[in-house]
């Protein structure tokens, strides 16, 4: 099929690459032409595992293409995907003028029939502004006899495993009232859909709202499981323990119930604060939605407490190990990541930070550009020279097992304050380290 995607973020990208790689014909389209230019000649604006080898491959193969030519872009697709950025607008509702705008484009551009595809993360009702922006568009051409719908295609891909939610999702779903457009959407995913059958189709609104209660949900999980690790820290229980014993459950399960920092990135902070917002607007007193929001919030700034206290406030002078600054593994997103907020409270107290990231570090380079309490550096023991502590935000593999004779040896006070609980305190214990954690007694 012949397929238009709008929008070549993490959503975008990936959905076009894995859609191209089962034989679509995929044409990619952005305002930013050097994104574009970059794109077409091979370079991958993000960082997520597979991804780098699927653009190449398809690209080369034809069927995947980037362009700013939007009116081009519209004549190719049969269906026109919108996965343009949504970001939170002042009072933290979802801004739709990126949707809208491709909306209108298509409707200036189309000379015959469409399928417009919902893909980026909106409020419910957000297809049905998309499909009055056409309908004006064209009315204003004089072309109200050119037939299109507009459905609902909401995306439930993970950061860091990205490309394999995509190559194997676990639902799909479509929301439309059609039965024509359901024909045209099982056929877009007949090839991710043989094993069983995946695609749910719904109601365009239940679709749409769909999404912002999965995330919600989720995020839900996250700030509960915060909120017992740090009410067990002052009952003096180990909440990896109780992690356990709760996620033996099935009605509970392993999934979203680790302790740590809170959460971060793109989709769950701004997808309950839209959807605060949306209840506000049917005056709906969303207090569980506040209440996740506001723990988030305050976890944030856990880590930066403890290590307050330990030094009994006086952290001017001192320098931080910290490793970890994407907002979890597998990505080089920075957006509303833990470790910044820790390092600027660091900063703000008159410390040095010595970090390091697998991943992340042209992207913290990019946002906090050259300062003199900012430390990059190429390896997570050289971050460990001459640092007062270390201080864990991220979960990566890499860090799972170091050697804590040579940490212990690298660090001026031999403490470790662990935002992700990677370690057995009674096993940091054995090597004269004293060790900090989430919802767990010091070592």
């Amino acid at each position: 099929m012949n397929l238009t995607v709008f929008g070549i973020g993490y959503v975008g990208l990936v959905q076009a690459a894995v859609l191209a790689e089962v034989g679509h014909e995929v044409v990619c389209v952005d305002i930013d032409g050097a994104k574009v230019e970059r794109l077409n000649q091979g370079f991958i604006p993000i960082f997520e595992p597979g991804l780098e080898a699927l653009v190449k491959e398809n690209h080369a193969a034809g069927r995947i293409r980037f362009t700013t030519d939007a009116a081009a872009a519209i004549k190719h697709g049969q269906i026109q995907m919108i996965a343009v950025g949504t970001p939170p607008g002042e009072d933290g509702s979802a801004d739709l003028k990126y949707v809208l705008a491709v909306a209108e484009a298509i409707g200036r551009e189309m000379d015959e029939p469409k399928i417009v595809v919902g893909k980026s993360t909106v409020p419910v009702g957000t297809c049905e502004k998309i499909k009055a922006k056409i309908a004006e568009t064209l009315k204003a051409r004089g072309r109200e006899d050119l037939k299109f719908d507009v459905a609902s295609n909401p995306e439930f891909l993970k950061e860091g495993s990205a490309v394999a939610d995509c190559m194997k999702p676990d639902r799909i779903i479509v929301g439309t009232s059609s039965e024509d457009t359901e024909v045209v959407m099982r056929e877009l995913y007949a090839p991710f859909n043989r094993n069983h059958e995946k695609m749910i189709v719904m109601d365009v609104r239940s679709a749409e709202f769909t999404k912002y209660a999965a995330n919600c949900m989720l995020a839900t999980k996250i700030s509960f499981m915060n909120e017992m690790a740090n009410l067990a820290e002052q009952l003096g229980a180990d909440i990896e323990e109780v992690r356990k014993g709760i996620g033996s459950d099935p009605r509970i399960g392993y999934h979203f119930i680790y302790p740590g920092l809170g959460y971060g990135g793109s989709c769950f902070p701004k997808d309950v604060r839209a959807l605060i917002k949306t209840a506000e607007g049917v005056k709906f007193d969303a207090k569980l939605l506040r209440a996740v929001e506001e723990r988030n919030n305050a976890q944030k700034s856990v880590l930066f407490e403890k290590v307050d206290r330990y030094f009994q406030g006086n952290l001017r002078g001192k320098t931080f190990a910290v490793w970890g600054l994407a907002f979890k593994p597998n990505t080089d997103d920075m957006r509303e990541a833990p470790s910044r907020t820790l390092m600027e409270a660091l900063w703000a107290a008159g410390a040095k930070v010595q970090a390091y990231d697998p991943e992340a570090m042209q992207e913290c380079q990019a946002i906090y550009g050259l300062r003199e309490d900012l430390l990059l550096c190429g390896t997570k023991e050289a971050a460990l020279r001459g640092a007062d502590s270390l201080l864990i935000c991220t979960e990566w593999k890499s860090f799972r097992a170091p050697s804590f004779d040579a940490l212990k040896d690298a660090l001026t006070t031999p403490v470790i304050f662990d935002g992700r609980n990677l370690y057995d305190p009674k096993v940091i214990a054995r090597y004269g380290i004293e060790y900090h954690s989430i919802g767990r007694m010091a070592a």
